[in-house]
């Protein structure tokens, strides 16, 4: 039978069938190369029970990477939204990351600000500035008490939730999903990881067009599988300026002729953006 991945942890999964029963399944074989969102063909093995067989094509794969260990984060997804606040103190670093995943795969992407009743939401829309300016949406909310203007943005897609541990997503997840704690023991029962019901990766259903995958607060979000030509692409604010260097291979720094440092140094490319660009390029290679 076919059914669709919502709700990921370790090798187990669970899959709502096209009939609408919740199989709980482990893949065939050691691999487990799946994700929420994946749709994926089963055989069952004993009642509310099954093995995935096969998965049918994605359309994209959300993932972070270190040299050795890959974490699937969503299948098919359309969108992501990245979560930040002013408290506790985000990354820029890993926003930039999350972003450089989405571009890679062709994902659409914005940024939530939540929290927004606290005072250092001042700082935290400063430090999001340059994403602003290089296109990027920026919604601002305050989980607690108004997740409207994000909804607005997830109607008719399928929208991945990425944030830093203690940003406020499982509130903004409780604000859309009003059942969605009851939805978490139902998968936990079906996984069979009680005692980790924050630590697996989930899809809730919004409307008949519209789904938000929910995945465990990251401190660290690796790109090692892309090639610092991917990462640089995916800056979308450089892409006007890469190629017309004067060197082929400048690496953007101290070299002469350079576009991109000419862009910055014009206004047209915020200096903050260049500087997360070549942190990550730094950091990337010195963990290969």
């Amino acid at each position: 039978m076919s059914g669709l991945v919502v709700a990921a942890f370790g090798r187990r999964f669970l899959v709502r069938a096209s009939t609408g029963e919740l199989v709980g399944c482990v893949p065939r074989g050691k691999r487990r190369p799946y994700a929420c969102g994946d749709h994926v063909f089963v055989a069952r093995t004993s009642p509310g029970e099954g093995v995935i067989e096969a998965a049918g094509p994605r359309s994209t794969l959300l993932l972070r990477a270190t040299a050795h260990r890959q974490k699937l984060i969503a299948a098919n997804a359309t969108q992501v939204a990245v979560i930040a606040a002013g408290e506790p103190s985000m990354s820029d670093e890993l926003v930039s990351r999350a972003l450089v995943a989405a571009e890679c795969q062709g994902i659409g992407a914005l940024i939530v600000l939540n929290k927004t009743d606290l005072a250092a939401t001042a700082a935290a829309r400063e430090r999001l500035a340059p994403f602003r300016s290089a296109g990027y949406e920026i919604i601002e909310i305050s989980a607690r008490t108004e997740v409207a203007p994000l909804r607005a943005r997830l109607v008719g897609k399928t929208t991945a939730l990425i944030g830093q541990s203690g940003m406020g997503k499982s509130t903004i997840v409780n604000a859309l999903v009003p059942d969605a704690d009851a939805a978490t023991q139902a998968i936990s029962r079906f996984l069979d990881s009680g005692r980790h019901t924050t630590s697996h990766t989930r899809l809730y259903r919004l409307d008949e067009s519209s789904s938000i995958i929910d995945s465990p607060g990251v401190q660290e979000f690796g790109l090692a599988q892309l090639s610092a030509a991917d990462i640089e692409r995916s800056f979308r604010e450089l892409v006007p300026f890469l190629g017309h260097c004067r060197f082929r291979d400048c690496h953007h720094r101290a070299e002469p002729g350079c576009a991109v440092r000419a862009a910055v140094e014009s206004g047209a490319v915020h200096p903050r953006r260049l500087d997360l660009l070549h942190r990550i390029l730094d950091a990337e290679a010195q963990a290969t």
